[in-house]
């Protein structure tokens, strides 16, 4: 598959133009987002209405739990079970928390975000699910006896808690707010931009004034953006303006599919906005010219990057920079540039007030204390480790991926632009700018490939 995606990507470098990276059909967990909803559903409704145990081997075959053990994805880690089988990895002794509740039906949440967060909510669905159970009253004795060769294990639990799971699906923003609207159970979701979920309440699925759910505006987790360079900086990148050199390759995602492509998109323009809107579609015109592949969300334009090793520069979230380089290892990790004055990106969370209406009580007593354990210190450290930057209002401790760098000026859509809704229109609408630099950048590149073959 990577020989596929790489000469598909050398294709279209050869071609010079704005290609769109096509690879395999997204894959969630072994599902297809497609199958994913469907099966969803049908755990969904299983596990809210019927005790069968047809119906229970159904919602395990589906459920990403946060127990003990190790994940068999390359970018998870401890999240705890597997898919398919419902049989958790590790086998292994287990918290007496996660023990009080082993003889109780599930209740599972369905977490939808994108695509770049799945370490940090593998974490936190890990650590809530054991702290909640243990606010929930769990009180546990267990005890060993040594019986002939074996041993015995005694057991002694009083459990009125309830035993919360989790089923976490990730895809770029934009496709998971639209799997949402056509059918996806998602009680919770955690997107990349305010607009997609914006978009899930104008669907009618979540309450209108879903921004005060939570504190700061629901805003979970902050990021901004980066560029990934090539070992040594051969092309001398500093800034937003050396995006424009003559024969520079970009890599970034593609805008229609990918939040981070909108958000990189809004970091070009505020670059040079205070020249006036002219000077701003020129210069994100120019970098355009430069583009080699737009793959479909951050963690695909990693994998052209990093593994593929196509272009000289990658646009990402900081995050995605910091985490890729933390799973590549120091000898493979790749130098990066935060340049200034750069976007505060704001990734948002929501209860999805129509699944949770059709579900028993507890499931939305769960999904809103998880929400609520999402904004504590002890989740906003989490968020740290894996390269988010997190709001001082909610922690006070500083991710060690920020120690040593320069502070950088910082600026917010709601502030510079008039929310995500009128950028929306201005930008991302149908003929708007976005589609404006495309069609030009397109039409140039195709009459250059034109005369290239006189």
């Amino acid at each position: 598959m990577a020989d596929l995606a790489a000469s598909q990507s050398h294709a279209a470098a050869q071609q010079g133009s704005l290609a769109s990276y096509k690879p395999a059909p997204r894959l969630l967990f072994g599902f297809s987002l497609a199958a994913f909803s469907q099966h969803a559903r049908a755990a969904h409704a299983a596990g809210s209405s019927s005790n069968s145990a047809g119906q229970q081997q159904q919602q395990q075959a589906l459920t990403l739990t946060s127990g003990p053990g190790g994940n068999s994805s390359s970018w998870g880690g401890g999240d705890g079970s597997s898919w398919g089988s419902g049989t958790p990895q590790n086998p292994g002794p287990q918290p007496l928390a996660l023990l009080a509740a082993a003889n109780k039906e599930p209740l599972v949440l369905t977490v939808a975000s994108f695509a770049v967060t799945k370490l940090a909510y593998v974490r936190l669905t890990k650590l809530f699910r054991e702290k909640y159970l243990q606010e929930q009253g769990v009180d546990v004795r267990f005890r060993l006896t040594f019986a002939g060769s074996g041993v015995q294990r005694q057991q002694q639990q009083h459990c009125s808690a309830v035993d919360v799971r989790f089923r976490l699906t990730f895809a770029g923003s934009g496709v998971q707010a639209r799997a949402v609207i056509d059918g996806l159970p998602a009680d919770m979701v955690a997107l990349a931009l305010p607009l997609d979920v914006q978009k899930i309440a104008d669907a009618g699925l979540l309450s209108a004034n879903w921004q005060k759910g939570f504190p700061l505006g629901s805003v979970v987790c902050e990021t901004t953006v980066a560029l990934v360079v090539r070992p040594g900086n051969p092309k001398n990148i500093q800034s937003w303006e050396d995006l424009t050199q003559p024969g520079l390759q970009v890599i970034v995602a593609n805008p229609k599919t990918a939040g981070v492509a909108r958000w990189i998109f809004l970091a070009l323009w505020g670059s040079k906005m205070k020249k006036g809107a002219a000077a701003a579609k020129e210069y994100i015109t120019k970098v355009f010219d430069n583009v080699l592949v737009q793959p479909r969300d951050a963690r695909e334009a990693s994998d052209v990057f990093y593994r593929q090793r196509l272009g000289d520069v990658l646009l990402t979230y900081e995050n995605e920079v910091v985490l890729t380089n933390q799973v590549y290892g120091p000898e493979k990790a790749l130098p990066y540039v935060v340049p200034s004055p750069n976007v505060r990106i704001e990734c948002p969370m929501a209860l999805v007030d129509k699944v949770l209406d059709a579900r028993p009580a507890a499931a939305r007593e769960a999904a809103h204390a998880f929400g609520k354990f999402c904004f504590t210190p002890e989740a906003q450290v989490e968020f740290g480790r894996v390269g988010f930057r997190i709001n001082r209002k909610l922690c006070k401790t500083p991710p060690a991926h920020l120690a040593g760098q320069p502070q950088i000026k910082m600026w917010t859509v709601d502030k510079e632009l008039g929310g995500w809704g009128s950028a929306q229109r201005r930008f991302f609408d149908a003929g708007e700018i976005l589609d404006q630099i495309q069609a030009d950048v397109g039409a140039r590149k195709a009459e250059a490939r034109k005369a290239g073959k006189k």
